[in-house]
């Protein structure tokens, strides 16, 4: 590959790239963002798209359950709206002064001398809000976004046309159902679906044979492995389907998975990390 000798220090191992994901894997989940981005969707669905109330919640949690991201699904269903209106909605009154920086997130990405890519379903405002807000941003050598997962991506041509009822409940239980059980296709290209891979395989120039792939999504852990990545699986202490490795925190990558880290005396001399994170996380492989 192109990239394999690009760091001549590096220590002998199976990988030639890391893959990230950003959002509540390069920090925890108990920031809050997810929250109120979850909020910030079902207003949007309600506030710029008409729906009711009562309906939003529940249709946005089988859309992003289905689908990976909300906005894949209502385009399936048929929503007309801008993209970037609904990324400005939804991810501009995040609450990102609640990410603080780290350095020992940082520290432990610097001393892995391996090619180091971002692979995220959000737009890049947001992932370089992040990255920023953590520090981070001259970590990674590549993004891969919602830009360039989608660089061509327009509204359906045949606007006006009414949102498709695909709401079929049976008890409690909510399903998005279109003929025969199969989804409807949306435009959106997004994780978890094995063409939104493909795509950044090739806009990374990635290996999935000698790439680690960390997400905290089951399903995209779970698609990745499908498609020939190395995974690990972050936020949870036992292994899902898929899942190589399971971290309760990304800042256990060193006890996980010590191969990863340069061995050179000096740099490593250099690199200070934090005793506590190293035992507050269990590891699971």
């Amino acid at each position: 590959m192109e990239y394999q000798n690009q760091y001549q220090d590096a220590p002998e191992t199976k990988y030639e790239c890391l893959l990230f994901d950003v959002d509540d894997t390069l920090y925890s989940q108990s920031s809050g963002l997810s929250k109120q981005c979850t909020k910030n969707i079902e207003e949007y669905m309600i506030e710029k798209l008409g729906m009711e109330e009562s309906s939003a919640s529940e249709l946005n949690m089988v859309l992003y359950r289905n689908y990976g991201t909300s906005m894949a699904g209502l385009k399936a269903i048929g929503y007309e709206f801008d993209n970037d209106d609904y990324h400005s909605y939804v991810h501009g009154r995040l609450p990102y002064e609640n990410l603080k920086p780290d350095p020992v997130l940082r520290n432990l990405l610097l001393s892995m001398p391996i090619r180091k890519v971002i692979f995220s379903n959000a737009d890049k405002v947001h992932v370089a809000k992040v990255l920023k807000k953590l520090g981070l941003e001259d970590c990674f050598e590549g993004i891969v976004n919602f830009e360039s997962l989608n660089p061509e991506n327009t509204s359906n041509s045949d606007d006006g046309h009414e949102p498709k009822d695909l709401l079929c409940r049976s008890g409690s239980n909510t399903e998005i159902v279109a003929g025969d059980s199969q989804l409807l296709k949306t435009p959106i290209l997004c994780k978890p679906f094995e063409d939104a891979f493909e795509q950044a395989f090739n806009i990374a120039n990635i290996n999935p044979q000698k790439t680690l792939f960390f997400d905290d999504s089951t399903r995209n852990i779970e698609t990745g492995k499908n498609m020939g990545l190395h995974t690990v699986l972050v936020g949870k202490s036992h292994r899902t389907n898929g899942a190589d490795y399971a971290l309760e925190s990304i800042h256990n990558i060193r006890e996980a998975l010590p191969e990863l880290f340069c061995t050179d005396h000096k740099r490593s001399k250099s690199i200070k990390y934090s005793e506590k994170v190293a035992i507050e996380t269990s590891v699971r492989a």
